[in-house]
């Protein structure tokens, strides 16, 4: 299966800062992962471009824009308490922004099964006119946005272990986009509860499963498996885009969730299957443990590409949040009742 694979040498010119998470590292690391599974040729590589105000305009208004690229050009600086930028940082985002949409018109124009962005910086907390936890721009809303405008019906699935605030406020009342979350709770940045679903014509299109500390992959799979798939299958989507974060993993430094690399390819195997192959799309968001990230990375990718002949760890039982299931089963039949 022929998976298309986009990034960009201007993603490492981007610095949070001495000793930030959010490092050019996380890409060396990626790059490793890629090696270890050995798919350094399988992989086609997509060039990624920079997004263009026209696209970017669905998302991020010009004043933010404008703002956010003056403060880069001056130098840079702490936006908040996590987030900072260089003076590269803005090409940067510009082109992780764009990855997304390159990938998708290769994806359109030939025979690739999926698609992979490994992107930085990440996206999923980015607001509209507001950037926060190490993201400037919504890469995932950027593309879900460019989809739903030429009238498909566009499934987000978030599996970083923090919620993705940015991208359920971003689709909140858009009744063309559903976004599903599985974080840990409590965290960063404190939303994503269960009955978090959404409003107006959009009321059950937000999805949000928050996880307990230590819950591991086998809960995970119930999830997908008795409320995710079954909610997406209901609606239909006709693409799939994935917010792929490793911070779920068990050695992640800023969360305590119990994934492994084995757990993050069962999950994405499954969810692919929700949609035609060619409509799947995968952004790199958190993983902050090199190793754990790049391990993680490549089993995602050999899922994709060889059924998963690379598996560095199996998958992982025993952990808290079943009823985190069965409280979102419920709250999808009050949803659906009216």
């Amino acid at each position: 299966m022929s998976v298309l694979y986009a990034t960009h040498p201007r993603y490492l010119d981007h610095v949070a800062g001495r000793g930030h998470p959010e490092s050019p590292a996380r890409l060396r690391a990626v790059s490793m992962g890629i090696g270890w599974a050995g798919l350094d040729e399988a992989l086609v590589p997509v060039e990624p471009r920079p997004a263009t105000g026209d696209e970017l305009d669905r998302i991020h208004p010009a004043a933010y824009r404008r703002a956010l690229r003056s403060f880069c050009e001056a130098g840079g600086g702490q936006l908040d308490g996590d987030t900072a930028v260089v003076e590269a940082s803005w090409e940067a985002a510009l082109l992780a922004a764009g990855a997304g949409l390159a990938v998708i018109d290769a994806l359109d124009a030939g025979t690739a099964t999926a698609g992979f962005a490994a992107v930085r910086p990440p996206g999923h907390h980015a607001l509209a006119s507001q950037a926060m936890g190490f993201c400037l721009f919504n890469n995932v809303a950027v593309a879900a946005a460019a989809l739903r405008d030429r009238g498909e019906r566009v499934a987000i699935v978030d599996y970083d272990a923090h919620h993705g605030n940015g991208t359920q406020d971003l689709f909140w009342a858009d009744p063309e986009v559903f976004y599903v979350s599985m974080h840990e709770w409590p965290q960063y940045p404190g939303t994503g509860g269960a009955h978090e679903v959404g409003a107006g014509a959009a009321a059950g299109t937000t999805l949000n499963l928050p996880f307990p500390s230590g819950t591991t992959g086998d809960v995970y799979r119930r999830a997908v498996d008795e409320v995710v798939v079954p909610a997406l299958a209901a609606w239909r989507p006709t693409w799939l885009l994935i917010s792929a974060g490793f911070d779920a993993h068990r050695s992640d430094p800023l969360c305590s969730l119990g994934l492994t690399a084995g757990d993050f390819a069962d999950l994405t195997s499954t969810l692919v299957q929700l949609v035609d192959p060619g409509r799947r799309l995968l952004f790199l968001e958190g993983g902050y443990d090199l190793e754990a990230l790049g391990r993680s990375v490549g089993a995602v990718l050999s899922a994709l590409v060889d059924d998963g002949a690379y598996r560095p760890e199996g998958a992982s039982t025993g952990g808290p949040g079943t009823e985190v299931c069965d409280l979102a089963l419920k709250i999808r039949g009050a949803t659906a009742d009216g």
